[in-house]
């Protein structure tokens, strides 16, 4: 039985990220939200494209009102007036000026902008009341960026900041990784879909229904193959068509030492990599990692808050660090302190499901009311986070700090 540090270990180190030059494809701008750009992107724009003003105010030659002062203003020739969108047409001369508007073009001549707050206008004449730094409120071109170097790197994902430098750079397209692709399949006699009528022993799989969401909101596409019986021909035939299709395979039941669990089984007779079979951790124990080659196989436990938890724990990670993430991927935890009594038996590193609540300006960790039972996926809805109480750690008091997990 691994570690659960280890457990992430082992599968942090079988992930294949998805290679920038196979699995790549070109999507328009506004379909790329949450895609994982595939190569670096360099822009033949400078930024700013021009040197422009940051403020509404007069273009000048700062050696021009240097000596401005209220009691003795400077006067200016106004020559010109230079909205945004507008390419300048006269260069400015000693004792002249430019109307101009944030965002516009500097004239040719004028080196710095006073603001029209400084001023005072009389037909075509200015005064300048206060002198200005030099070069104040000018933005030259390529300040922000220039011409050739990367503007944004490979392996980031594009959200509505990096799309807009995107759209700003002039692309229409841009080239993304293809969304990794993730069978789910429960194993089970007992299994039902949910328009079944339930009979004596039977439950509502909600597993795939669940997995299938949370894979589809880290930006996976999903293979549903739907419930599988406890019967080793047809869950060969299932798993041998899942591992073809799919670059991850996720199965929920089957996994544990009775007499019909048989995933362990089926997958050495795939001559799968099994690199293990249990987790030192509560929920979530009976979990299977193996691998086909670069293909990754889980088999997740069949309770319902045991799946949940060891997918949210290790597989999330994994498709994140394949998905072509350069970085990031790994679980992220921060210390919050518990508003709840918390215990575990400090056998197994154990994970409590509940709430992240800012209370006055500090988060703090609820647990959530009710049994915290594997199997009662009643109280786990409206939870956002995973307390952690690591081996050893028996008892946390309301008001002491714990490690959480967001989910």
């Amino acid at each position: 039985m691994l570690s659960v540090r280890d457990a992430e270990a082992t599968i942090l180190n079988a992930v294949k990220p998805l290679d920038n030059q196979l699995d790549v494809e070109f999507v328009d701008l506004l379909m790329a939200n949450n895609r994982i750009l595939a190569t670096p992107v360099i822009s033949s724009l400078d930024f700013p494209h021009w040197d422009n003003s940051a403020m509404d105010g007069y273009a000048v030659r700062y050696a021009d009102v240097q000596q401005a002062r209220a009691d003795k203003p400077i006067v200016l020739q106004v020559v010109e007036e230079i909205p945004a969108g507008y390419e300048p047409q006269v260069t400015i001369k000693p004792g002249q000026a430019a109307r101009i508007f944030t965002g516009a073009m500097m004239p040719p001549g004028a080196d710095t902008v006073v603001m029209q707050e400084k001023t005072h206008r009389q037909e075509n004449r200015v005064f300048v009341f206060i002198a200005p730094q030099p070069q104040e409120f000018v933005r030259r071109k390529g300040d922000f960026y220039q011409a050739g170097n990367e503007i944004l790197p490979a392996g980031i994902p594009l959200t509505a900041s990096e799309i807009a430098v995107l759209a700003a750079a002039g692309r229409e397209q841009v080239s993304v990784f293809r969304r990794p692709r993730v069978a789910i399949l429960s194993v089970g006699d007992e299994l039902v879909m949910p328009e079944q009528l339930l009979k004596p022993g039977q439950i509502v799989d909600s597993n795939q229904y669940a997995l299938a969401t949370l894979m589809r909101e880290l930006g996976a596409e999903v293979l549903l193959l739907g419930i599988i019986q406890d019967e080793p021909t047809t869950l060969q035939e299932i798993i041998d068509y899942a591992i073809a299709n799919a670059d991850i395979v996720i199965s929920t039941g089957g996994v544990s030492v009775g007499d019909y669990d048989y995933i362990y089984k089926t997958l050495a007779s795939l001559a799968a990599k099994i690199h293990f079979r249990s987790v030192q951790m509560r929920p979530g124990k009976p979990l299977t990692f193996a691998t086909f080659g670069n293909k990754l196989y889980f088999g997740l436990p069949g309770n319902p808050v045991s799946a949940l938890v060891t997918c949210w724990r290790f597989v999330k990670p994994a498709i994140k660090k394949m998905s072509g993430l350069a970085k990031g991927w790994e679980s992220k935890f921060i210390k919050v302190r518990s508003q709840s009594e918390l215990q575990s038996n400090g056998k197994m590193e154990t994970y409590i499901w509940g709430k992240l609540n800012l209370v006055n300006g500090v988060y703090q960790f609820q647990k959530s009311e009710g049994n915290d039972s594997s199997g009662n996926l009643i109280n786990l809805a409206q939870t956002n986070a995973l307390a952690v109480l690591p081996v050893g750690k028996t008892f946390v008091y309301p008001g002491e700090e714990v490690l959480v997990v967001q989910i």
